[in-house]
């Protein structure tokens, strides 16, 4: 079978898994019906390859082929996540992990021998979609994410992240810190789609190396109001909180907008209210509470902290407080790695990205870590319009396949 045929044959069986009817959108949220669906998936694509799967203190699935345990911190591990934003698309994470399963079968059909385990790893709650705090599987591993927080963590009907494991047959209290799944791992290479217009401009590049990962946070503005009647209560006499988040939307743009230079050819800084929780949320009614979700992020840390600290001033302005929900600072890929990969593939483009990853949290946590991106001819992404040629995604294996081979040969 060609390589063709064999991501378009696994891709395929993905497809229709989480798939909304009228957006065409995915929405693979943790510990759903579909997550479930999609874990015993990954643990079927492993056993067909004969890799040993096990699951860490969070939930990730990791499959090994070779005994990790039997080289202490020598893993060659790749992969990426499964889940998804509300009505994302279907790249952003599956790929990478079905790119990292093509590449094992790859290196298997051409007798290679790895000298290091092998590892591919499916992230859990990748976006954060559910509980608000993305990449909460890695999180939770390295102690970036302390597991009474993530146990409390509330989704939109009020379930928390604990009543959620146990709904899946989960025991919460094993939820915690993993050092011993940590110790296995001694290079972390995770494959993505790219979230942007990069190698678009880059005709000859369907591959491209990933150098760091921009500063960026989640946070929360609750901004507090008065409920009341829509029909009988004058406009003066109003304390509306809607009102109070719709000027907190705008204060959002014009904070980042004041300090955005990339028309300019400088440096990029974006923020974003992408969802808001109105109380009573009546249409008959006056909002008495806006919880108002920020995302940040650019290129330099210095940007994004005096947005987020222009917002949390705005905020309190407003009557209301502010919150840090996550943050993770400037993320620069190991130099040795990426020069490594660099020498591998033969001087493929190096960009940078505004897109978090679990990549990003293994590597502040002390990982060797590095990334590759498969070229996006929409250049869009967390949207149905996400897309990559098959052309292109079998060129990531490929890649992937010469990585691996180079690092754990």
């Amino acid at each position: 079978m060609s390589e063709t045929r064999r991501f378009e044959s696994l891709w395929n069986d993905l497809h229709p898994v989480g798939r909304d009817g009228g957006s065409g959108g995915y929405r693979r949220f943790a510990w759903t019906r579909e997550d479930a669906t999609l874990r015993e998936w990954f643990v079927g694509e492993c056993a067909a390859l004969g890799l040993d799967v096990t699951e860490d203190r969070a939930g990730n699935q990791w499959a090994w082929w070779g005994n990790p345990d039997d080289a202490p911190g020598e893993g060659v591990v790749t992969g990426s996540h499964l889940d998804s934003v509300p009505d994302g698309g279907a790249f952003d994470g599956p790929l990478g992990v079905v790119s990292s399963l093509l590449a094992v079968k790859a290196l298997q059909e051409k007798g290679f021998a790895p000298r290091k385990p092998i590892g591919v790893v499916n992230f859990v709650d990748e976006e954060g979609a559910r509980f608000g705090v993305a990449c909460a599987g890695s999180r939770i591993i390295t102690g970036a994410l302390d597991a009474d927080r993530a146990r409390s963590l509330t989704d939109a009907d009020g379930v928390t992240m604990a009543e959620a494991w146990q709904r899946a047959g989960r025991d919460p209290g094993t939820l915690g810190r993993d050092d011993e799944t940590l110790a296995r791992v001694g290079t972390f290479v995770e494959l993505h789609v790219e979230q942007g217009r990069a190698l678009i401009d880059l005709d000859d590049a369907p591959v491209a190396i990933g150098t760091d990962i921009w500063p960026h946070g989640r946070f929360r503005a609750d901004l507090p109001g008065r409920a009341d009647h829509a029909g009988t209560t004058a406009l003066g006499n109003r304390d509306d909180a809607l009102l109070k988040a719709a000027q907190f939307i705008e204060a959002t743009r014009g904070a980042a907008a004041s300090r955005d230079r990339s028309g300019e050819g400088g440096d990029r800084v974006v923020a974003t209210v992408g969802k808001l929780d109105v109380v009573p949320g009546g249409i008959n009614a006056i909002a008495s509470h806006v919880t108002a979700w920020v995302d940040a992020r650019g290129s330099r840390e210095e940007d994004v902290r005096a947005v987020v600290g222009e917002l949390e001033e705005r905020a309190r302005a407003l009557g209301g407080s502010w919150r840090a929900e996550s943050w993770t600072p400037t993320t620069p890929f190991d130099a040795g790695l990426v020069e490594q990969l660099d020498a591998t593939l033969s001087g493929v483009p190096l960009l940078g990205t505004g897109a978090g990853h679990d990549a990003g949290i293994l590597a502040n946590h002390g990982v060797p870590t590095a990334m590759l991106f498969v070229r996006n001819p929409t250049g869009t992404s967390h949207s149905p319009e996400e897309f990559a040629e098959t052309d292109d995604c079998v060129r990531g294996v490929e890649a992937l396949v010469r990585v691996l081979e180079d690092l754990a040969g």
